[in-house]
Order: C-alpha cells, then sequence, then structure tokens
C-alpha cells in the first residue's frame, strides 16, 4: 500500500476508535450539549421579552427573538462540543497511549486527525439536535433558498473545523485533562460577549470593539443572513477568513506540540 493509502486506512481507524471512545462515555458529550439548549431556553422563555427589546428597535416579540437566537446558539454548540475535543486528545497524551502509537506502524498525523473528524462530526450532530429544539420552539428559516441552507451549512462545518484545530492545540498543550478543559473555556465564553444575544448596537460603546472584533461575531451574522435574510456585508468574508486562519494557526501549533515527547 502507498503511503497515503495507509495514512488514510489509520485516520480511518482512529476515527472509528474516537466514535466508540464518545459512545461508550457520553456523559461529557450530552453536558456540553445541554448548555447550549438550557441557555436557548432560557434566554427564550426567561429572558425573551426583555432581551427582545434590543432588537428591531424595541419592537420585536420572543418569536422575532428566537429566530434571532438561533444561529448564536448554533455557533455556541459548536464552541461547546470542541471542549471535549481538548479533553480527550489530552487524556491521549498523559494516559500512555500515544507513546503505544509510537511504537507500532501506525502514521502519526492520523491520531490528531481522527480527532479532528471525530470532533467535527459530533459538533455536526449537535448542531443538528439544538436546531431541531430551536424549531420545536418556533424557529422558521421560509426565506432561506436551498444554496443558502447549504452555504450554511457548510459554514458551521468549517467553523467546527477551525475551532476543533485550535482545542486539539490546547488539548496539547495541557498538562492533564482538567488543564485543558480550563484552557478551552474561550471557546464557550467567546459566544457571550458576541452578537448572539443581542446587537452590538445595543452594548456599550467601550464593549463593542470586543464583540466585533473577534471570530464568532462575524459568523453569527453571516449564518443570520442566509438564514434570515438579513444583510451580510464584510461578514461573509470576514468570518471565511478567521476559519481560515484558525484553520492554520491550530494545525501548526498542534502538528507542532503533537511532535514532543509524550507525557
Amino acid at each position: 500500500m502507498s503511503s497515503l493509502s495507509l495514512a488514510v486506512r489509520d485516520s480511518t481507524t482512529m476515527l472509528r476508535r474516537n466514535l466508540l471512545h464518545a459512545r461508550r462515555y457520553p456523559s461529557m458529550t450530552l453536558n456540553l450539549l445541554l448548555t447550549p439548549v438550557m441557555l436557548l431556553l432560557l434566554f427564550v422563555y426567561v429572558f425573551g421579552e426583555v432581551m427582545s427589546a434590543g432588537i428591531g428597535d424595541g419592537g420585536a416579540d420572543r418569536s422575532d427573538y428566537i429566530a434571532y437566537l438561533i444561529p448564536g446558539i448554533l455557533l455556541m454548540t459548536v464552541g461547546g462540543t470542541t471542549i471535549g475535543t481538548a479533553v480527550s486528545v489530552s487524556m491521549d497524551m498523559t494516559e500512555g497511549i500515544v507513546a503505544r502509537f509510537r511504537t507500532m506502524a501506525v502514521s502519526r498525523g492520523s491520531v490528531l486527525i481522527g480527532h479532528v473528524v471525530g470532533s467535527v462530526l459530533q459538533c455536526v450532530a449537535s448542531v443538528v439536535l439544538v436546531g431541531a429544539v430551536g424549531v420545536a420552539i418556533g424557529f422558521r428559516s421560509t426565506d432561506a433558498t436551498a444554496l443558502e441552507w447549504l452555504a450554511a451549512l457548510g459554514l458551521l462545518v468549517l467553523f467546527s473545523l477551525a475551532l476543533t484545530w485550535i482545542a486539539v492545540g490546547m488539548g496539547l498543550s495541557g498538562p492533564n485533562p482538567e488543564a485543558a478543559s480550563n484552557n478551552a473555556v474561550p471557546l464557550i465564553f467567546l459566544p457571550l460577549i458576541s452578537s448572539a444575544f443581542v446587537p452590538v448596537d445595543a452594548m456599550p460603546g467601550w464593549f463593542q470593539p470586543v464583540a466585533e472584533y473577534q471570530p464568532f461575531t462575524p459568523a453569527i451574522e453571516t449564518l443570520r443572513g442566509l438564514l434570515l435574510g438579513s444583510e451580510i456585508g464584510h461578514n461573509g468574508w470576514l468570518a471565511v477568513a478567521w476559519c481560515l486562519g484558525l484553520v492554520v494557526l491550530g494545525y501548526f501549533w498542534s502538528r507542532s506540540l503533537f511532535g514532543r515527547d509524550p507525557r
């Protein structure tokens, strides 16, 4: 077999291994998944009437706020799901399995690729589940075309890939799984200070640059534009640029850390 065929075979094996781990130990995935669902229900049914005053010049109602909220919650779901990747990678590095793999005829990159592909698949499944909850409580996107739905899915997958590579780097840099989990907290915290819950214009002037110049806000606004027909403007290329930049950064960071001797 060629080296490429071996790498593909080994990566497929590592992917199957990570999916089996996720199935056998679902508690972390469920905890990370329940967080965006609970936030969605909390902001819709507890804060919905008050928070809707921050959009549409104060004329929006709860149903309008559901539509506004869902894109941000979907991207928050992606960020939360990738925390499990950081913990899983750190566990592999600290429990000796990577050292064992290095004594075998296994493609070095397949270990990381298995984690990345497995995490992206889990992100997509989590997004579908949270999206189904959103539809159940009233979210509708009747004006989006099939091409816009496809572009929205592509953006979510690309964003998942970007955050997953960053999470892999965080897992490799942490001395233990607990530290890796703490390193990945910004992946949940950043959506809270983005345009996920209220428009950037409704925030204090000194805080608006913090919310605007980060990866989540342009991605959220692009997703809103695709699903709800709002203005995308420059947010589309900014979201793609952020994703590609994070993919490159996370890949090279993870590769350099993975080259170290396992702990």
